[in-house]
């Protein structure tokens, strides 16, 4: 049995972890609060613009209204921008959006470059592609795959302006022809205790059309096209209208996206946070338990070694 110095010493230990873990699931709860509220207010408008563009490119025949409206018919690479947290403590928050995206990028069989948002995520796809590379077994497609572009240290509230670089990015990959598809893998909050890993098709806007099942289970569903009863009227034209509304709406995915994933950490966090002080105050328990019987048979030691020594007194008086 472990020595009541050495009890002691871990029930200090448990009790100032207790301490962090209650001070960060405090801070995760007053941060999530405002995560949510953004998230819940930009969400409709955020969906009715992925419903217009996705309806706006299904209208477009033959010559593309947009750039970014483009299909190519050869695809020889995408980008995936992938976005995470900066910091851990989060559960297994990171891990879920990183082994989704990998997922999807290993059933696409194409070359990938990486835009990764988050040091947590740009850290693992490092190791990632580390481990590719050096794997004599892996695909060609796997070997060549690499981060183009890296963000962290987003505001806790971003708005257009703090996504601004890496949406001109992501426009930069696709109108310039290194990449031919766009895709965001991010986490979808649902609620305080549920949150879904996803991957949303961002570039060519248009209905994704995957080549099997596995890759459509993947990938998050998408607003329904409605061709009949759905006709834009442009004014003063398609051209001048879709030039600004098409970027624009584009950046409006990438940051709900990250609004999104912001409210699954700060909610990630705070349920990790919140297990963890409870494991902490029943592992008290368990020590204190531990050390009280410590020292009862300390004690019991010290009476029945004082008792001995009276006898042995006694008996020596005796003789």
């Amino acid at each position: 049995m472990p020595s009541t110095r050495e009890i002691r010493r871990r029930i200090r230990s448990v009790k100032n972890i207790n301490q962090v873990t209650r001070a960060l699931e405090a801070v995760s709860a007053s941060s999530v609060r405002k995560a949510q509220a953004a998230v819940l207010a930009s969400r409709p408008y955020a969906q009715h613009a992925y419903d217009v563009l996705v309806n706006v490119a299904a209208q477009s025949t033959g010559v593309p209204l947009h750039p970014l409206l483009e299909v190519r018919l050869d695809i020889t690479r995408i980008s995936v921008v992938l976005i995470t947290g900066d910091r851990g403590l989060a559960g297994a928050y990171n891990a879920n959006i990183v082994r989704r995206a990998i997922r999807f990028v290993e059933q696409y069989e194409r070359p990938v470059h990486w835009i990764t948002v988050g040091r947590k995520g740009r850290d693992l796809i490092r190791r990632y592609i580390a481990a590719r590379e050096h794997d004599e077994n892996a695909p060609a497609f796997l070997k060549d795959q690499k981060i183009v572009a890296e963000f962290s240290h987003l505001p806790a509230d971003p708005d257009l302006g703090d996504i601004a670089q890496i949406a001109q990015i992501v426009f930069d990959e696709f109108l310039q022809v290194p990449v031919d598809e766009v895709f965001i893998a991010y986490t979808n909050f649902i609620n305080t205790m549920t949150q879904q890993p996803r991957v949303l098709p961002l570039l060519p806007l248009r209905p994704f059309e995957a080549r099997s099942r596995e890759i459509m289970e993947l990938i998050a569903p998408e607003p329904e096209v409605k061709r009949r009863n759905r006709d834009y009227i442009y004014e003063p034209s398609a051209a001048a209208i879709l030039n600004e509304v098409i970027p624009r709406f584009t950046e409006l995915q990438i940051l709900q996206a990250v609004r999104e994933s912001l409210s699954s950490e700060h909610s990630a966090r705070m349920v990790a946070m919140r297990n963890a002080s409870e494991s902490a105050e029943s592992l008290g328990d368990v020590l204190q338990l531990e050390y009280n019987k410590a020292r009862q048979l300390s004690i019991t030691s010290e009476i029945l070694d004082i008792v001995g020594g009276v006898e042995a007194l006694k008996q020596s008086d005796a003789g």
